[in-house]
């Protein structure tokens, strides 16, 4: 753990990388835990691991142009009456120190038949510094190619109206994109014109244009040393 940490803290500090993803604080073994027995007692280890790693990187990332990212794993307290009873491994430092926490949760499979071919994804925003935090977002996550962008444009569309429902079959205008989920992500997918379409709707409804408004000309301010006439 100790050696994971000081590999961390150089890397920041030669800005050699942009992002640095540490998987998982969890699996961090202090140098004690490494040496000693399976069975030992080990209290407070890798808590204070975390604690003297954070003060050290803190400063070092302010003053970098490197992102850092620690995932961790969700416990469970035992005895707990009141309250949550989850918590996650390396103390309280890294709960402290971080500017922004993200709980990811699966809350379902799925399924193309009867293969699972993906999970579906909620996430909550538990702290954030540099944003409102407590936001909420959902969106399916792929086996074979991670975040669904067309399950994304389904989800808006039907939020937007832009794409109905109507039992399984998912419809644009007239033109039906498939019976279920899978199908009409699958369309989506086959038919790159279709997709674009719905984006682009989308973008509309949502007042935020589409990608023709960078075409726009915009009148140049005049020139404050030019006499008024």
């Amino acid at each position: 753990g100790e050696e994971a940490m000081q590999i961390c803290e150089m890397l920041v500090k030669s800005n050699a990388v942009d992002v640095i993803i540490i998987d998982s604080v969890a699996a961090l073994i202090p140098k004690k835990e490494l040496d000693g027995e399976i069975g030992d007692s080990h209290v407070g280890l890798q808590a204070r691991l975390m604690s003297q790693s954070m003060r050290k990187l803190t400063g070092a990332i302010a003053k970098s142009k490197s992102a850092v990212i620690f995932i961790n794993q969700i416990r469970e307290k035992i005895g707990v009456m009141f309250g949550s009873p989850e918590t996650t491994p390396g103390g309280r430092a890294l709960k402290f120190y971080s500017s922004c926490r993200i709980d990811v949760r699966r809350i379902g499979q799925l399924k193309d038949g009867d293969q699972v071919v993906g999970q579906r994804v909620r996430t909550k925003i538990v702290k954030n510094k540099v944003a409102p935090p407590f936001r909420i977002a959902e969106f399916d996550m792929m086996h074979t190619n991670g975040i669904s962008y067309e399950g994304d444009l389904l989800d808006l569309g039907i939020k937007h109206s832009v794409v109905s429902r109507s039992g399984s079959w998912f419809k644009l205008d007239d033109t039906y994109l498939g019976q279920g989920k899978e199908k009409a992500r699958n369309f989506l997918i086959e038919n790159p014109d279709v997709t674009q379409d719905i984006h682009d709707r989308i973008m509309s409804v949502a007042g935020f244009g589409t990608d023709d408004d960078d075409d726009v000309e915009v009148p140049l301010a005049e020139d404050e040393n030019e006499p008024n006439s």
